[in-house]
């Protein structure tokens, strides 16, 4: 499970966890700035990292309820407003928290792709 969508609209943002997933051998799939983008690109990713307030508004939080039903993706959810999780989706692993380190994004990525049997336990990532 090493195929990742970033659902990210700060392109800054976006490029780092890009680049942290990439140097640990992640192939992301795409990053979309909005439901559209992350909805045309979901089929192929088999975990996503999701924003919570994207470029057509505080959408996150549907749009991965609809990611994990449609898709049946892992989902983490990447917010500085987790409060905002009102109803996670049914294959949230959790969330980290912006900003977030390498290490976060890295141990967020290795429990969403073996939720499992992950021994990866990181103080930056909540599990739900």
């Amino acid at each position: 499970m090493k195929s990742v969508l970033i659902v990210e609209d700060e392109i800054f943002i976006a490029l780092e966890i890009e680049r942290i997933l990439q140097d640990a051998g992640y192939t992301v799939v795409a990053i979309a700035a909005d439901q559209t983008e992350a909805l045309a690109a979901g089929a192929t990713a088999k975990v996503a990292f999701v924003d919570l307030n994207l470029r057509d508004g505080p959408t996150g939080p549907g749009l991965a309820l609809e990611l994990a039903d449609r898709f049946s993706m892992r989902i983490v959810y990447v917010t500085a407003n987790p409060n905002q999780i009102e109803q996670p989706a049914r294959t949230a692993v959790g969330y980290i928290r912006k900003p977030f380190s390498e290490d976060a994004v890295l141990a967020a990525a290795a429990i969403a792709a073996d939720p499992e049997s992950a021994n990866v336990i990181h103080q930056d990532v909540i599990i739900i």
